[in-house]
């Protein structure tokens, strides 16, 4: 398709499917362009007047700064960011949403069975960092293995993963930031997809192993083992003791095979990263059909990234489950507004400057391409940030809409696979929980092919159907289930993007 996009017939903007020259005039109303624009970008359609809405997708995206004439080039400089006060129409689409649910006949993946009955797609050993000062001992640990050849011999072995971050001491014993690293610890080591995992701490930081082990029942000894720099004998003496456990614990881990398992037991992260004008039009909308076709199947989807639903947020109060479910996404957008304000920011801030080059011009904009990814069903249930999901349905975690941060919360939650959308591209990749990246453009997939798993600029290139696109990727999401690499994992991506979300005070 090469003429402008027109979504909804009350949308005052078009949006151009291709690049539009100097002196071009794409919509044929008189008024040839300044400058040449990318495609994403919007212009107006008809004469918008100082202060009255810009209209996208039916919906408002910000109000003129000037008066823009029909032609004229839609973005920062005369669109403005304005939410005004909304009143919250709470539960009212519940009964569509319910209806919108799909009848399939129930279809399994090969997946690993765990003793707590949650399944993995994926099954490696986690060594995990307790405090920055331990993040060097478990990277040169599970390099050192990976470089020796014995997971040769352990087919059913995906690897060692070493989760380091950046915290773990100089903060409060408890509290907020406190509760966010030890769920995150915790949701991690105990993930299905990570068949035994080691703590390794300094000695004497804040986040204290013995205080995670109290977490942990009675046998979970076999899954579970914590040391410490300082008890083992020092920096090297530590790595040979995590080489040494890790060495005694291969023959337990991979002797769980795969094993055809309902689709039901899958929770997949929903993300989207370097958002472009198409994200809303194309993967978006499509990885909600998706999303729709595995809660048809008694799954999990897990929308987050507050910043970004901002604004659309009205668009899953009207399919809550109940009101305590509305309520509790309401608490969460009010504390972002403080968050925000109290750190001299603004919700605004988030679309970035490549966003804005793709052309997405305010949060608003950006938003309601976000929440499209959450396909039309009911919003069953609402979770703090790394707070384990066990309601199926579809679900939204509180989180910040920075990717790395974002995913990492998704994967302490439980999600064993995760799905991101970008459109300006996007280098991410994620463990022990794999990331499936979607194009949302020809362009892009054709300029990062190493990265991109799936595109979906065909929907507009080519004029494949929503629907049948959504069909392709919950088939790809079922099949990296089973244990199809991604192309994030065949480029050894993951180690890095462990980044828990740090509030509070650093002491």
């Amino acid at each position: 398709m090469s003429e402008p996009l027109i979504l909804r017939p009350s949308d005052n903007v078009a949006v151009l499917t291709r690049r539009a020259q100097l002196g071009a005039d794409p919509l044929e109303v008189g008024a040839p362009l300044p400058t040449s624009l990318s495609a994403g970008h919007k212009i107006a359609r008809q004469d918008i007047p100082v202060g009255a809405p810009i209209v996208k997708f039916g919906q408002f995206i910000g109000k003129a700064t000037t008066n823009i004439v029909a032609g004229d080039h839609v973005h920062t400089d005369n669109c403005i960011f304005d939410n005004p006060e909304q009143s919250y129409a709470i539960v009212a689409d519940l009964k569509a949403a319910r209806a919108a649910i799909p009848v399939t006949e129930p279809l399994t993946f090969q997946g690993y069975l765990r003793s707590d009955g949650r399944v993995g797609t994926r099954n490696y050993i986690a060594l995990l960092a307790t405090v920055n000062c331990s993040a060097t001992v478990i990277r040169r640990a599970a390099s050192e293995i990976e470089a020796s050849g014995l997971l040769d011999a352990y087919p059913d072995i995906d690897g060692i993963v070493a989760l380091a971050h950046g915290t773990g001491c100089g903060m409060a014993g408890s509290g907020p930031g406190f509760e966010i690293l030890d769920r995150v610890l915790w949701g991690h080591a105990t993930h299905p997809n990570v068949g035994a995992a080691v703590f390794v701490g300094l000695g004497c930081e804040v986040m204290q192993i013995a205080r995670m082990q109290s977490h942990f029942g009675t046998g979970a000894t076999a899954h579970f083992h914590g040391l410490t720099i300082q008890d083992s004998g020092g920096t090297r003496a530590t790595i040979d003791a995590i080489k040494d456990h890790v060495v005694s614990l291969l023959p337990t881990v991979n002797g769980v095979s795969r094993s055809a398992q309902p689709m039901s037991a899958l929770r997949v992260a929903l993300q989207c990263g370097g958002s472009d004008g198409f994200s809303g039009i194309t993967a978006n909308p499509a990885l909600g059909v998706a999303s729709d076709l595995l809660v048809g199947q008694g799954g999990t989807a897990i929308l987050a990234e507050t910043p970004e639903i901002y604004g659309a947020e009205q668009l899953l109060l009207r399919r809550a489950a109940s009101g305590a479910v509305a309520q509790k996404l309401i608490r969460q957008i009010k504390w972002w507004e403080s968050y925000t304000a109290l750190n001299g920011g603004s919700l605004d801030n988030n679309p970035s400057p490549g966003n804005k080059q793709g052309g997405i011009t305010t949060i608003l904009e950006k938003s309601l391409g976000a929440v499209a990814k959450g396909g039309s069903t009911p919003l069953t249930a609402v979770y703090d940030y790394a707070e384990r999901v066990d309601a199926p349905g579809l679900v939204f975690m509180d989180t910040p809409g920075y990717d790395p941060v974002s995913v990492t919360g998704q994967i302490a939650g439980g999600a064993q696979v995760v799905v991101f959308t970008t459109g300006r591209g996007s280098a991410f990749g994620s463990k022990p929980a794999p990331t499936i990246k979607l194009a949302t453009s020809d362009r892009l997939f054709g300029t990062m092919p190493d990265d991109m798993d799936l595109n979906t600029g065909d929907i507009l290139s080519q004029g494949v159907a929503i629907a049948d696109k959504g069909r392709e990727i919950f088939n790809l999401i079922r099949a990296t289930a089973s244990g199809q690499l991604s192309k994030s994992e065949a480029l050894g991506l993951g180690d890095h993007e462990f980044v828990p979300w740090q509030i509070g005070a650093v002491m």
